[in-house]
């Protein structure tokens, strides 16, 4: 018996009907995108936008429609290979690549050799993960000009571990990740649940994986942290969640618990001895991981050093051995608003390897050497050690630069001299300064927000900025010209220059909010930017298009094929003064040593670029965590303010309110439509929201008032309304 057709209009449908309007919507319109508000309109119900959402999500489980980004949805592709591309035809192509989940439970393959990511169904994906690498075949269905696959075959997984609430029966147990792109639950047997009760958060580490999407992977509980919600937990499930361990392995800790304290002196015979000369460490003030030190030594004949030593980590952490393999694993520290997840075990990373003050230690160095005039005149890599005479906090340093008073007030004066001089240098050859703000929080004794504001960079900043830049620069220009035409692979840190189509609608933007932007060539879109940077310092509106501008850049990565670092302006640039924190830095400081003097050694590039992708990989993944935190830290914040009126900017707009950024602690927030007095609609550019009954129009970086109405730390939101400017 044939369906009854629903006659929508006018009418509020039930949620089955509903999903039914949905769907024939998308059906009778395949290649159409919609977003909750077009489907509104399209179907005149009655039913409000919550109910069409809630359509869209069930249809989304079904698989009848697919998230396009944007908050759009499309027709979901159809399953069936076209005829001109069957399963085992000819066009089927195979690829390696990583996969990229989307809420949905679907997924895009980011491949090599393909300029666009092949689409995968959630049914296709044959339990591969968000970020595990895969082997796909793809083909180009007929009448589409994306191409869709299927996952053959699992590489390797992005991470073993997972965080999620423990479902506990009289025989067996299932662990329910809280991840979104953890699309099942893992089955735990009740022997490895580790104690842990029904309802309590858990990490689980995978111990066995098995082919296709509903089969359960195995696990046992690692870690069992109580009841979900604390403070706490929210910051270590953003850790497990984007694949960090919270915990070395006990092989790693007794290899570090087992390293020697003191320097033999067999050992510091081997090396430049620099303990004598004028060397302190500047650090923020809440630092216990000192990197990098600096000394200066003036000369008999009118010429001075300055040395930028960094902790000699490879001394102690050995290619092959049990902190390498878990070096390399992490490849980075992970700092989170309250906290930090190490990439070296504590008594390596702020005892060893730390270089506190009075306190011989072991350091790879760059010794640079200028003339009277401050030009360099040469250079100098290698093993040395040194003895750290202060340890200053950035402002303690700031303070002794400003007033000329305190411990080391010439030679902090001459560096900063310096460093201004790089600096100016620097911005002429070509470096864009993107200037962006970072928000800061002050924290109560639990972790909790009682302060957000933003960072103020000061000139002690940029004046070891500014060295650490040199060292880097120095260190990739010495392995280039120690090649002599015949490679040495190394790592770089590479930054290509920015997408052409992006920087086309940048520069429509900045017209439309009155800057023009010459974006004839590349070193032309660099002076834009900076032009951007200089402007955006005594003009909100235009602050507004710096992260916009940031977006239109490539990423920087770590690679053995040097393009240059085109944000920066150098041919050539690596990273070398952060090892404690940055596993590429160790990777650098082995093969440098291994090029000192007169030995040449040239590692197998193909095994070092795998590595440059993975490190490339979790240095993503910190990023990304770090962001939640600072996202998550401020919901938390202004929890204690809902009801309080606040100044803001216009930071977005899109089909469902406007996104607002309050100017004193950067929190942003989104006012809906809903919320006012009448309709808006929303242009295709997005610059600007216009009312349909008064005209009344938003735009891109107007300031306005607004007050906080509700947040919501499981969902990351801050709710906002208008609100009139206070008067006075």
């Amino acid at each position: 018996m044939p369906k009854k057709k629903i006659k929508s209009k006018g009418q509020k449908l039930t949620a089955r009907q509903l999903q039914g309007e949905v769907f024939r919507l998308f059906k009778r319109n395949p290649k159409k995108r919609y977003n909750p508000k077009q489907i509104c309109r399209k179907l005149k119900v009655d039913n409000n936008r919550d109910s069409v959402e809630y359509a869209i999500a069930k249809l989304m489980e079904r698989a009848k429609i697919i998230e396009v980004g944007d908050y759009k949805y499309q027709l979901s592709r159809d399953e069936k290979p076209s005829a001109n591309a069957s399963r085992s035809g000819s066009d089927r192509k195979q690829y390696t690549g990583i996969v990229d989940m989307t809420r949905a439970g679907s997924a895009f393959i980011v491949c090599e050799g393909l300029e666009a990511d092949v689409f995968v169904h959630a049914r296709k994906l044959n339990g591969a993960l968000n970020g595990d690498k895969v082997k796909i075949e793809a083909w180009f269905p007929r009448g589409r000009a994306k191409a869709e696959g299927v996952v053959t075959e699992v590489i390797t997984r992005s991470t073993d571990f997972f965080m999620g609430i423990l479902k506990r029966s009289k025989k067996y147990a299932f662990v329910v990740s809280e991840k979104e792109t953890m699309p099942v639950d893992i089955y735990v047997d009740l022997a490895n649940i580790n104690e842990a009760r029904d309802g309590d958060l858990v990490v689980v580490r995978i111990t066995e994986w098995h082919d296709g999407n509903d089969r359960s992977p195995e696990g046992i509980i690692t870690s069992v942290l109580g009841e979900p919600g604390s403070n706490d937990n929210e910051m270590k499930s953003i850790l497990v969640n984007n694949g960090f361990e919270l915990d070395f392995p006990a092989e790693v800790i007794e290899e570090s618990e087992d390293l020697r304290a003191d320097i033999p002196v067999a050992e510091i015979n081997l090396r430049r001895d620099m303990r004598k000369i004028t060397t302190f460490t500047i650090d923020p003030d809440t630092a216990r991981d000192f990197d990098d030190a600096l000394s200066l030594e003036y000369k008999d004949d009118g010429t001075y050093e300055i040395g930028v030593h960094i902790a000699d980590v490879s001394h102690y952490v050995k290619a092959g051995s049990a902190l390498d393999v878990e070096a390399y694993k992490r490849s980075t520290s992970v700092y989170l608003v309250d906290r930090v997840l190490p990439m070296l075990p504590e008594r390596l990373s702020n005892e060893l390897c730390s270089l506190r003050p009075n306190e011989d230690k072991c350091t790879f160095s760059a010794v640079f050497t200028f003339d009277k005039n401050d030009k360099l005149a040469s250079s100098w890599f290698g093993k040395t050690v040194i003895h750290s005479d202060r340890r200053f906090a950035y402002e303690e340093a700031q303070e002794v630069m400003t007033t000329g008073e305190g411990d080391y007030a010439a030679e902090l004066k001459k560096l900063d001299t310096l460093a201004k001089k790089l600096r100016k240098k620097r911005f002429k050859n070509g470096s864009i300064d993107f200037d962006a703000e970072e928000v800061k929080f002050r924290l109560d004794e639990e972790g909790k927000p009682i302060e957000a504001y933003v960072k103020q960079r000061i000139d002690a900043h940029m004046l070891i900025e500014e060295f650490m830049l040199l060292a880097n620069k120095g260190v990739a220009k010495f392995i280039n010209e120690k090649s002599k035409g015949l490679e040495i692979p190394f790592v770089y840190r590479i930054h290509d220059e920015p997408d052409a189509d992006k920087v086309q609608d940048l520069a429509k933007f900045a017209k439309e909010m009155g800057v023009d932007l010459d974006i004839s060539t590349p070193d032309k879109i660099a002076a834009a930017y900076n032009r951007l940077t200089k402007e955006a310092k005594t003009n909100d509106a235009i602050k507004l298009l710096e992260p916009i501008a940031i977006r239109t850049m490539s990423k920087a990565v770590y690679s053995t094929n040097n393009i240059g670092h085109y944000g920066l302006g150098f041919d050539f640039y690596s990273h070398f003064t952060s090892p404690i924190r940055r596993y590429s830095d160790v990777l650098a400081h082995r093969i440098l040593e291994q090029n000192l003097g007169d030995r040449t050694l040239r590692v197998k590039k193909d095994p070092l670029e795998e590595k440059c992708k993975h490190i490339s990989s979790q240095e993503r993944k910190a990023t990304t965590a770090e962001r939640e935190s600072i996202k998550y830290k401020q919901v938390e914040f202004i929890k204690d303010h809902i009801g309080e009126d606040y100044e803001a900017i216009v930071s977005g707009i899109i089909d469902r309110g406007i996104f607002v950024e309050i100017k004193e602690n950067k929190c942003e927030g989104m006012v809906g439509f809903e919320t006012m007095t009448e309709v808006f609609d929303v242009p295709e550019n997005r610059l600007k929201a216009v009312g349909k009954r008064t005209g009344k129009t938003y735009k891109m970086g107007d300031t306005i008032w607004i007050r906080v109405t509700g947040a919501d730390l499981s969902r990351r939101r801050i709710e906002m309304e208008l609100t009139d400017a206070p008067e006075g």
